[in-house]
């Protein structure tokens, strides 16, 4: 199921930086959730395994079934909307998976991703949206008047922006150490910047839904480009410092704004 992978020089150097005690390894699969039985092959690659649970009471009673095993007891590696590159500290030392489905993915952007991996474990930042709203997601949901895919959908973008607030400063400083990092990075941002100004009127005709305008706008924050309204409210240091509170303080003030436009509309 695993192999080791090897990294090139500019990879192997930020690994050395930001995360020098962790390992990389291939899967023979693609997967959105490593079956449990799978991960505990990874026991025979680490020093140690150290399996996270979260309390039920931070979920809603109609959250997704992937997020209730996720917060079992069950060693549980990925998740849906993860990406091609998934990183854990479930594992001593931390480990970053390469999917299977990495060999379709164009060689200097695999690069990006495996070194924004290692500068994501570097930050400390938990590794998944669940442990970083913790009892907040429940929050969230009443906050978010949509279903609970949604909701999920929405959680997992909000994490991806502020974990991209304290990381894409580094991404930037590649610019001259390690200049084709830094290219694959300001080349997936010019492929994201063009959609960025008709996010609004995309969701307002129905041709996109608001949780995935929230996503494209969410990914766009590590490359640092400029975001429409409402979704440039999260590109402050306010949402690195108050994290999943501004978070959900931002869902519920969005919310509330479209449910008036709505009526307002429709008087």
């Amino acid at each position: 199921m695993f192999d080791r992978r090897e990294l090139s020089e500019d990879v192997a150097a930020v690994r050395a930086e930001h995360a020098p005690d962790s390992i990389v390894l291939d899967t023979a699969a693609d997967f959105e959730t490593i079956p449990p039985a799978a991960a505990e092959d990874l026991g025979l690659l680490v020093d140690a395994l150290d399996p996270a649970t979260y309390p039920n009471e931070w979920l809603p009673p109609d959250a997704p079934s992937p997020l209730v095993a996720y917060a079992g007891a069950d060693f549980t590696v990925g998740m849906p909307g993860d990406g091609t590159v998934v990183w854990t500290r479930q594992t001593s030392p931390p480990t970053v998976l390469v999917k299977k489905r990495a060999e379709g993915t164009p060689d200097p952007f695999l690069e990006f991703l495996l070194a924004e991996a290692f500068v994501q474990v570097g930050t400390d930042a938990p590794e998944h949206f669940l442990p970083f709203f913790g009892e907040g997601y429940r929050e969230l949901d009443d906050a978010v008047p949509l279903g609970p895919a949604d909701v999920y959908q929405i959680a997992a973008a909000l994490y991806d922006a502020w974990l991209g607030l304290q990381t894409r400063e580094t991404f930037a400083a590649w610019e001259g150490d390690h200049p084709g990092l830094y290219d694959a990075w300001a080349d997936a941002g010019e492929r994201l910047e063009g959609r960025l100004s008709t996010l609004p009127r995309a969701v307002a005709r129905g041709e996109t839904s608001f949780p995935e305008a929230t996503e494209y706008a969410c990914s766009a924050i590590k490359h640092g480009l400029g975001l429409p309204a409402p979704f440039a409210a999260l590109d402050t240091q306010a949402f690195v410092e108050y994290g999943a509170e501004y978070g959900v303080r931002w869902a519920e003030k969005t919310f509330e704004k479209l449910e008036t436009s709505a009526e307002t509309d429709s008087a």
